[in-house]
């Protein structure tokens, strides 16, 4: 594609004007350029939609004070529509989808049909953002599309932000063509493998040497420095030893102790974190620490260094949701903001959008942190089939009374059970035949039956089968009766629609 098509398949379209508090936080998954505007209509394949070119028209965030219509009024049977997946799916949540495209550079962030330059808000330097706007000026970008600096631009030179506005467009010219030839649906742009995205988003003139003991990956991401950030693509090396890479510098066991729940501080102190499905509690635990004999000076340091420990290891296990903050209980209002402070700081780091409420005088804070994906526990575990995720299993003794309830219950119907074949864990099995032996005698003297209690190893530890037979041999079903209807009347359903209010009779 030619400059002069580019041109016009991307020529400015009508948009309504934007002041400097409408820049988006680009730094923010699946925020990035995102306006403070009202939206506006989806992003339409083809030059026949609203905006007229591949990638549609800006959609902005939700509206405030505006009341938002209905889909099903802004989409037709049929409309092929442009999105971008910004949030994966997450347990029984779907992903989450916008027509508000995006694709993010190192230093730019590149957004189809927004025909403007923005600078992030986070950029909060007067000097850097006049100078970064007039760098942007001179670098003259396509007349159709728009572009937000990021704040990793902030100290770069107009060579720098060149390479990756030229990286970004022949990118989009790729994505245009696909838009134009392959029919929907299909997926016309994924993000980059891994680790080019770390190298685009961490990567800080402090970090000396990059390994990478992949050849395929090693070629990409020099290929991706060499285009973007060529006075650094000398800092990337081919690991090329016969030890692995991660035990060499230890990184399995950094690997090892995100996994645990308990992570143990270097003054003695440490702190647990359990996680739910949409909730995080974290707990603060001085354990041997000691500060000057003094217990408020004590609670006030462990909790400073587990503000910063926290934050690092939200980042480090993706933990997203409602999280709660359980610090030690302090008494000096000074202190309490010191260590709310302190968090707010360690934060400062992470790229998610956070929001932190002020401690209480119970030492709890409360914040909330986007989530993007699955964290890092749900990505890396299964639950367990035994306790289904819970972490515990009923004990023998629990089990056995199951197995008497059962046996009672093959006793009331004894006239048509003749004898009960029970499957249970081995030490389940112990426990019934050294503790229940009286119990299980008596029922089968009572009932005309007998009992078979069989151990088996190698099974969760609340396995619990059983088979009754009649006195033919047939399987016999412990099954109780149905529970009564709540609707009897004559032209009642079997199952009623409870959506629909009904009179009972």
């Amino acid at each position: 594609m030619s400059q002069a098509e580019f041109d016009e398949e991307f020529a400015p379209r009508p948009t309504r004007k934007f002041n400097d508090e409408d820049e988006g936080d680009e730094d923010s998954p699946g925020g990035r350029g995102r306006g403070r505007g009202r939206a506006r209509p989806p992003a339409r394949r083809g030059p026949g939609g609203p905006g007229g070119g591949p990638g549609g028209s800006r959609s902005g965030p939700r509206d405030r004070g505006f009341p938002r219509p209905p889909i099903q009024e802004i989409f037709k049977r049929g409309q092929e529509v442009i999105v971008q997946v910004i949030k994966e799916g997450i347990g029984t949540k779907g992903p989450t989808l916008s027509t508000f495209i995006s694709i993010a550079g190192r230093y730019l962030v590149l957004m189809p049909s927004l025909n403007r330059v923005g600078v992030s808000r986070k950029i909060e330097d007067f000097d850097a953002r006049k100078r970064l706007r007039e760098i942007m000026t001179k670098l003259n970008p396509p007349k159709g599309v728009g572009f937000i600096v990021r704040t990793a631009a902030t100290d770069r030179n107009e060579k720098e932000l060149q390479n990756d506005l030229a990286y970004l467009l022949r990118l989009w010219q790729v994505v245009a063509r696909r838009i134009k030839k392959m029919p929907a649906p299909v997926e016309i742009y994924r993000e980059s493998d891994m680790i080019t995205r770390t190298i685009r988003d961490i990567f800080t003139n402090d970090i000396d040497t990059i390994w990478v003991d992949e050849p395929t990956a090693f070629a990409h991401a020099s290929e991706f420095l060499q285009i973007v950030m060529p006075r650094f693509a000398d800092r990337i090396r081919y690991f090329a030893e016969t030890e692995p890479l991660f035990n060499k510098h230890r990184v399995d066991d950094e690997i090892a102790k995100i996994n645990q729940k308990r992570i143990d501080l270097p003054q003695g102190g440490s702190i647990i974190i359990e996680q739910t499905e949409a909730l995080v509690a974290i707990d603060v635990n001085s354990g041997n620490f000691r500060a000057d004999n003094n217990a408020e000076e004590t609670a006030y340091q462990m909790n400073l260094i587990a503000a910063r420990e926290i934050a690092r290891q939200l980042r480090l296990r993706d933990l997203g949701g409602v999280i709660v903050n359980d610090f030690i209980d302090m008494r000096s209002e000074s202190h309490r903001r010191n260590v709310e402070n302190a968090l707010r700081t360690a934060l400062e780091r992470d790229r998610a959008r956070t929001k932190i409420l002020r401690i209480s005088q119970f030492g709890i804070i409360e914040m909330t942190r986007q989530r993007i994906q699955p964290s890092l526990k749900k990505r890396i575990f299964n639950d367990c089939p035994h306790c289904k995720g819970t972490g515990y299993v009923k004990t023998n003794e629990t089990m056995s009374i199951e197995v008497m309830r059962l046996l009672q219950l093959a006793a009331h119907r004894a006239q048509a059970i003749t004898s009960v074949v029970l499957t249970v864990h081995t030490e389940v099995a112990f426990y019934l035949l050294n503790r229940k032996r009286k119990e299980i005698a008596a029922l089968e003297e009572k009932a005309k039956m007998e009992v078979q209690i069989n151990g088996q190893n190698g099974v969760s530890p609340d396995l619990l089968e059983c088979r009754c037979l009649d006195s033919n041999g047939n399987e016999v079903r412990l099954v109780s009766s149905p529970p009564p209807r709540l609707f009897r009347g004559p032209q009642q359903r079997e199952f009623p629609d409870r959506r629909q209010p009904r009179k009972l009779d």
